[in-house]
């Protein structure tokens, strides 16, 4: 029996039990396969590990989660109670309530302060001042001409301006009435100082002396125009708020000072007169005003 060539070049015999019989893969069936396979329980413990570590990166994104949402609540709580108090601390300082002692006291102090601006010029010197004549007669002195704002120093005489600017005046303002009978003339002179602790300080320095004051104002064709410096029988002051308001009368024929026996200005109604005028502008300057018994008005 002849032998055949396999296509490898050995020899192979023809009745071999194996010609013709290959896998279909091409292989033989009797070589061995060079792939080696993994046993079955390998796969499944990786499939197991790979689970395990799924889950404990499942459970720490879960814990992660918790505490962030943890953080974001307490943030949110904190924050709502911060907004919470100052709402409440908003609510209790601007709500209305009633004015204490203090509140009340600067209330009025600093009304009193601002009316030499707040009022007109009008205001701070009416038309018309009441005043007390012979044998106590109510009388009426009647405004003649309301003089510039100027500065402190330049409407009283010298050694008031030195007490008044070094006690920090802010301005002054004048006017000049005449009496009921136009027989006497009147300036009234409103020294603003910064608050009431400055003019009291200032009144304790200011001189006691009759002949100094403040300066007269006259007006041109009236009755007060020959009123000066000379012609002042007196001069006083009295402090009201932070204001000092002094007072001088004359003569309106102008009659100075030397022409007027002593006597005669002691009886004379023109002092009285002059003092109850200065004291009527005083008082409307310092009249304590109407205090709201609340913060916000009348209703608290």
């Amino acid at each position: 029996m002849k032998a055949r060539r396999s296509t490898t070049g050995l020899p192979r015999a023809e009745g071999d039990a194996t010609q013709g019989r290959r896998n279909p893969l091409g292989a033989t069936t009797g070589r061995r396969s060079r792939v080696r396979s993994w046993p079955a329980a390998d796969s499944r413990k990786r499939t197991a590990a790979r689970q395990r570590a799924e889950e404990a990166e499942l459970q720490q994104g879960v814990r992660y989660r918790r505490a962030f949402v943890v953080l974001l609540g307490a943030v949110i709580a904190v924050s709502a109670l911060v907004v919470l108090l100052g709402t409440v601390g908003l609510f209790t300082e601007t709500r209305s309530r009633p004015l204490t002692s203090a509140e009340q006291s600067r209330y009025q102090q600093e009304e009193i302060a601002r009316r030499w601006q707040a009022w007109p010029a009008t205001g701070v010197f009416p038309e018309e001042v009441r005043y007390l004549g012979l044998d106590r007669a109510q009388q009426y002195a009647r405004r003649v001409g309301i003089a510039p704002e100027t500065e402190c120093g330049k409407g009283v005489d010298a050694s008031v301006a030195g007490v008044l600017q070094n006690h920090g005046c802010v301005t002054l303002l004048r006017a000049t009435y005449i009496d009921q009978t136009a027989t006497f003339v009147f300036t009234v002179g409103v020294a603003v100082l910064k608050d009431e602790e400055s003019r009291v300080s200032a009144g304790e320095e200011l001189t006691q002396d009759d002949r100094v004051g403040v300066l007269p104002v006259a007006f041109p064709g009236t009755v007060t125009e020959r009123f000066g410096p000379d012609q002042r029988q007196r001069t006083s002051w009295v402090g009201a708020g932070p204001y000092i308001v002094f007072s001088t009368g004359g003569y309106a024929d102008g009659r100075t000072r030397a022409a007027i026996p002593p006597e005669e200005i002691l009886h004379s109604e023109l002092w009285p007169a002059a003092k109850s005028i200065g004291n009527q502008i005083a008082y409307f300057l310092a009249d304590p005003p109407t205090v709201p018994p609340c913060t916000q008005g009348n209703v608290c």
